[in-house]
């Protein structure tokens, strides 16, 4: 059965604010065909974002001169809650709006220094005038609008703490996702997020085909028929839905890339890949609406 993907490459992002390599840094794992075709496994640790986009770039175009139809996995939010990008007052379709916004505004440094403590403040003052719904920072970079902890649980009428995504993830005892809104401290994706998406967006302008699921690409089965004119599907993956086990001289993290991608493979080789693409719990047309048009989607839940 032909394969949907002819690569699958699985990234483990990374906020941190210098460079770093290791545990708890970025990790790219490609399953790519060897000489007889079979996937092959090879990761690598680039010490700042700026250097992963390079390499994600050389290690896409490289795929695509051969003639490959790529996944790329990424472990951080796609998409934010529903009513994000009007909160923030953008205009427009809210998942290109949020993406447009925070690839404006996120200054992100080739030394790994970025602003997303400072973003996320702003973002709060913009959304509720107070530490809300952004939080998690050191104490020396608290502000009026970003506390060190979260300031108050969400309530009626607030931007929802979780995604609907995420929320089907917990119902199911699929991991333990956390809030796109804490940005620090552990298991924190926020800050991932917000360095993540724009550097997704300059890969986007340099790679040519790249779509982003479901935004660009409904959620429901996919068909090889849908990837005509698709060379890259990125999609939001959660490395803790599976378990990882460590191999000799592994880092967790490496583990991870190479178990999730080495599982994608294996069901896209067994025809049941496509299946992955719808969600595993019914939507309502609001919630469905909602997911392709800003929150996104884990692969998989």
């Amino acid at each position: 059965m032909a394969r949907l993907f002819d690569s699958i490459i699985v990234v483990d992002w990374s906020a941190a604010s210098k460079p770093t390599t290791g545990a708890d840094s970025i990790w790219i794992g490609a399953q790519q065909p060897d000489s007889r075709l079979k996937l092959a496994f090879k990761s690598a640790n680039p010490p700042t974002r700026a250097k992963a986009v390079e390499e994600l770039e050389d290690l896409l175009t490289r795929c695509l001169k051969r003639g490959d139809r790529v996944l790329l996995g990424v472990d951080f939010s796609l998409g934010y809650p529903a009513g994000t990008a009007a909160a923030l007052g953008l205009s427009g379709e809210p998942w290109r709006a949020m993406r447009a916004f925070l690839s404006k505004e996120m200054k992100d440094k080739p030394d790994n220094t970025n602003n997303r403590f400072a973003l996320a403040a702003r973002m709060n003052r913009l959304i509720s005038s107070g530490p809300f719904p952004f939080w998690g920072c050191s104490k020396k970079d608290e502000l009026t609008t970003l506390s060190v902890k979260k300031a108050r649980e969400h309530g009626p009428g607030d931007l929802a703490e979780y995604r609907i995504t995420e929320t089907v993830a917990l119902a199911a005892k699929k991991g333990r996702p956390q809030p796109v809104w804490k940005i620090a401290y552990a298991g924190a994706v926020g800050g991932q997020t917000m360095t993540g998406i724009p550097a997704i967006e300059k890969l986007r302008d340099k790679i040519p085909g790249m779509k982003l699921w479901p935004f660009e690409i409904p959620l429901g089965p996919l068909r090889s028929d849908a990837l005509d004119e698709v060379r890259v599907v990125v999609s939001e993956v959660y490395p803790s839905m599976n378990e990882t086990r460590a191999e000799a001289n592994e880092i967790r993290d490496e583990a991870q890339v190479r178990t999730l991608s080495q599982w994608f493979g294996d069901r896209d080789s067994a025809g049941k890949l496509g299946g992955l693409f719808a969600p595993s719990a019914p939507l309502t047309d609001e919630q469905k609406a909602a997911v392709e048009r800003e929150e996104g989607w884990i692969l998989g839940i």
